[in-house]
């Protein structure tokens, strides 16, 4: 008799660039769930990635460099997300009976008719939703192409790190993926099962914030717009004659002068309400929703207190700080408070961590 043991699949680790630092998340699944190996966030130099766009590789891979020694993970291997604006996402139709090698071959011979680059300059990918609703012969593939060089800059930066990255994600994607996790330990149940649960997650960066809308754990809209807490730390600098760095490190650990609640940071927060209100409309004038049953707000801006119920008391909707960990055993390496502080912008890197168990 010839015993098979199932091999157990490499972990991989969650990398997420973003303009102002480099996440590193690592699980591990456990009975329950899922539990933190490793963690860590590490600055980056100003400049090195503007608005989501690696324009340093180098000084990236140092910083990850840093990210993977401050963790004390052993891993090797990550997946890393490209902005959704990097990117080009078409669903297309294909004939239910061809084999996955024949349709990629399909695919590459047709990609030209809905990705508007030479096919040379792009990395593509595609991936089989299900059968078509109104055909049961055909099947829905969707279909996601981005420039080579949005993808060779960061599997270059993690290569410095001595990273090998085995998976490039879309970063709407893979906060879909979290947002699984919130559902499980934040989400009220719908009190009629048979109605959708519609869940938007706004992601409020340093540049940038998107808003990805959830229906029944499958993403049906997104969008990104220039809108950050870079906005607030320019207004501390401008205010109290501070440099960025010294700014944005005093608006996280605390010390500005006492008028900087209520005349800096007040007005910016009733800023971002606005603007969640505005990505909202957006999305309702897009298609059929006219609600969404609840927000969840991801990002560094997350973390401004009093945020969520600002939001709810504005725009009556129920609004909670996501907290994918909020459920997850923690390995010994990780600091329970740091992971408490950070958990909301490491939505992406939580997402990408997750590939290990698809």
């Amino acid at each position: 008799m010839v015993f098979q043991l199932k091999r157990k699949k490499p972990t991989l680790l969650g990398i997420d660039i973003s303009s102002t630092s480099v996440k590193l998340v690592e699980l591990s699944q456990t009975d329950s769930g899922y539990r933190v190996e490793s963690l860590a966030v590490e600055p980056l130099p100003a400049n090195a990635v503007v608005e989501k766009n690696i324009q340093d590789v180098e000084a990236v891979g140092e910083t990850l460099q840093k990210a993977v020694k401050k963790s004390g993970t052993k891993c090797k291997l990550a997946a890393v997300a490209v902005a959704g604006s990097a990117v080009i996402t078409k669903i297309i139709t294909m004939p239910a009976s061809l084999s996955e090698d024949d349709m990629e071959q399909r695919i590459e011979l047709e990609a030209d008719q809905y990705i508007p680059y030479p096919l040379e300059e792009i990395n593509l990918d595609f991936q089989v939703l299900g059968p078509s609703k109104d055909n049961p012969d055909t099947v829905d593939v969707l279909l996601a192409a981005s420039r080579s060089e949005n993808v060779e800059m960061r599997t270059a930066a993690t290569e410095m790190a001595d990273i090998t990255t085995k998976i490039v994600d879309v970063e709407a994607y893979t906060i879909e993926r979290a947002s699984h996790l919130l559902e499980k330990s934040s989400l009220n149940e719908q009190e009629d099962e048979d109605e959708p649960f519609v869940l938007a997650v706004l992601d409020v960066g340093a540049t940038m914030t998107s808003l990805n809308v959830i229906e029944n754990d499958e993403l049906i809209y997104t969008r990104e717009q220039s809108f950050g807490g870079k906005q607030l730390t320019e207004e501390i600098m401008r205010r109290y004659g501070l440099a960025y760095e010294e700014a944005g490190r005093l608006k996280k650990a605390g010390g500005l002068p006492d008028n900087y609640i209520p005349e800096v940071l007040e007005p910016f927060k009733e800023t971002t309400a606005q603007q969640v209100s505005r990505f909202l409309q957006f999305f309702y004038t897009s298609g059929t929703h006219s609600s969404v049953d609840m927000i969840a707000l991801a990002g560094g801006c997350a973390s401004m207190p009093g945020i969520d119920e600002l939001i709810e008391s504005e725009l009556g909707i129920k609004t909670i700080v996501a907290n994918p960990f909020a459920n997850m055993d923690l390995s010994n390496k990780v600091n329970a408070q740091a992971l408490s502080n950070d958990a909301p912008s490491l939505m992406i890197a939580c997402g990408l961590a997750m590939r290990s168990f698809d």
